[in-house]
Parts: C-alpha cells; sequence; structure tokens
C-alpha cells in the first residue's frame, strides 16, 4: 500500500510490498507522486519492478570518480585514460544523475563534442562512457539502460595510408642525427619504428633486459592487444641497437611519450613534413615488411594485429609494385 505524505516543499510517495524493498520519490505534486506509487504497485504486481533509486541518486560525476578509483588502475593506459575522464567530469553532462541520462543529452553531448574534435575522436569518447555505464549496470545496481547505445556514431573518414618515401625518410634521418643540444634518442628511435613496427607505448616501453642481440629478437612482455610479443630484428635495427648508448633506467629509448611527441613535431617542421605523424612510422613499417613477409601469419606476428581487417589498414602497397607483380 503506497502512503502520500507532504514532507518539505515537496509530495513524498512511498511504497510497501512484500518481497520488495521499501522504496520512496518525491514530487512537486500530489498528483505526479499518486501516479507514479501506482505504476510502482503495478510493476511489483508484474513482476517488473527494478529499483531506481541508486541511478536517481548518483550522477554521473560519482560513477566516474568510482570508475576512476576502482576500475581504471586494474587497466592499461590508466594514466592518459585518467585525465580523459577527469576532463568528462568538467563538463555539464557529469552533473547529471545516471537515471536522467537520456540518449537526447547524449546526443547534444556528442555534438558538442564534434564541433571541437575529430569523429573518431567523438566515437572513442562515446565508447568510453558507454563502457562505463554498462559496468555501472552490471556491478553498482543502476538499473537504467544505456542510453549511449541509442546515439548515432558519427561517420569517421577513412582511415589515413601516409607511408614515408626513402628520400623523406634520408631527410628526417639527418635531421634527427644526435649533434649538438640534440637528443641522442630521436633518430634511434624513429629507424628502430620503421625497422620492427612497434607502437610508440611500445617501443618506449621496451627494456635493454628483454632484448637479445643474438637471437634478433625484443621481447614485449604487454602489448596493446593485451598479449606478449616477440618482435624480430632486422639488420638495420641490430646495428642501430649496437650503436646506442645505454640509459642508467634500463630503457632503450629513455623518453616519455610527451617528450618524444614534442621532438618529432619539431623535427617534422624542420624538414617540411608537417603532415607526417609518428603512427605514419608504423604504416611505413608495415607496408615494407610485407614486401619482404608476403604471409600474413608471419607479417601479423610481426606487428601484432590480430585480425586481417585491421592489418590491411597498415600495409599500402603501391599500384605500380602491384602492376609489377602481375607481369
Amino acid at each position: 500500500m503506497a502512503s502520500i505524505r507532504k514532507h518539505g516543499g515537496a509530495w513524498q510517495a512511498r511504497v510497501r510490498r512484500k518481497g520488495y524493498p521499501e522504496t520512496a520519490r518525491s514530487f512537486t505534486s500530489r498528483k505526479d507522486a499518486e501516479r507514479w506509487a501506482r505504476d510502482t504497485e503495478a510493476e511489483m504486481d508484474r513482476g517488473a519492478f527494478i529499483s531506481r533509486t541508486v541511478a536517481e541518486s548518483t550522477t554521473l560525476h560519482d560513477v566516474l570518480e568510482r570508475y576512476l578509483d576502482e576500475v581504471s588502475p586494474t587497466l592499461r593506459g590508466h594514466d592518459a585514460n585518467k585525465y580523459r575522464l577527469r576532463a568528462l567530469q568538467r563538463q555539464r553532462i557529469a552533473q547529471y544523475s545516471m537515471a536522467s541520462l537520456t540518449p537526447e543529452i547524449i546526443a547534444n553531448w556528442r555534438n558538442e563534442l564534434a564541433a571541437r574534435i575529430a569523429p573518431a575522436t567523438v566515437v572513442r569518447e562515446l565508447a568510453t562512457l558507454g563502457a562505463i555505464i554498462n559496468h555501472a549496470r552490471r556491478e553498482w545496481a543502476m538499473h537504467i539502460p544505456n542510453p549511449v547505445e541509442l546515439v548515432r556514431k558519427p561517420a569517421v573518414p577513412p582511415g589515413r595510408c601516409r607511408v614515408l618515401s626513402p628520400e623523406e625518410e634520408a631527410r628526417l634521418l639527418d635531421a634527427a642525427a644526435p649533434r649538438g643540444r640534440r637528443s641522442p634518442w630521436l633518430q634511434p628511435a624513429i629507424i628502430l619504428s620503421v625497422e620492427t613496427a612497434m607502437r610508440r607505448g611500445e617501443l618506449l616501453a621496451l627494456t635493454w633486459a628483454n632484448i637479445n642481440l643474438e637471437r634478433r629478437t625484443a621481447f614485449l612482455p604487454m602489448t596493446k592487444n593485451g598479449s606478449a610479443r616477440a618482435v624480430p630484428l632486422s639488420s638495420r635495427a641490430i646495428a642501430t641497437l649496437a650503436g646506442m648508448p645505454r640509459s642508467p633506467d634500463g630503457r632503450v629509448i629513455p623518453m616519455s611519450a610527451t617528450a618524444l611527441a614534442l621532438r618529432f613535431s619539431q623535427l617534422r617542421e624542420r624538414v617540411g613534413l608537417a603532415d607526417f605523424r609518428w603512427h605514419d612510422l608504423r604504416h611505413t613499417a608495415a607496408t615494407r615488411i610485407a614486401r619482404r613477409l608476403p604471409n600474413i601469419i608471419e607479417l601479423s606476428s610481426v606487428t601484432g594485429h590480430r585480425n586481417l581487417s585491421m592489418l590491411k589498414r597498415y600495409v599500402h602497397p603501391e599500384a605500380e609494385e602491384l602492376a609489377y607483380k602481375l607481369g
């Protein structure tokens, strides 16, 4: 039986029914309180009632804070992810309660993002928020539908196919040579990236302890897809490693991601390659290695790709080269 009473400036409806926890909610009018009580009792009679109390009293900001405390530290890339979630907490959408989040609110947030960041980044932000809401639904009694699943994702343009030419590589490496105050690590980092197809994070985490020059391998205990990988080292990679100084911290490239990005940005501006990004070195490496390792299984074991569709985004054979093979 539901009870309706005036409490402060609001009307409070309270429903007690055997087999269910006591449920209450406040409204600005008695009529709304009575309607909610009737609907709640009807759902309980049908066995379809699910309490939304937690979702109604918890904001997205609260959920993000708990996610940062309990879940994010267990994931790879926690440091980078932390800054993204902190930025989300400062946005207006974080002030809504979990029960108040609707597809319309999510769509408006998507549009705000699309006005200042790339479509692919918007898709990633939507995916992150959707995953966090799903975690809250599974683990934290947030009995709500996931509004992100009903929102249209922006169209993502075709992936980049920028590959470094031999002439561009020569200019890049000459400008990166460790002369004067230039970093002794930038040039070898570029060469190793082109020769091994390692991701930037994998290269920066690589330690001398995991390099075996005799067996010509570099072992990566943790990669982006969550598994370990042994990377074969070409003769050029071996020669580069053999001529490098050793850092006291044991890393092959003792630079932070921020420092490497800054120095590479300055380098590409000096040589007139403003359209070239660090990740394009991985595209270049995959394309070159594919010429020497046409077997897809062998190629994917080097690059670390788990499926063919993703590997195809990184290998960019030239039409002239294919025409020559056709005869």
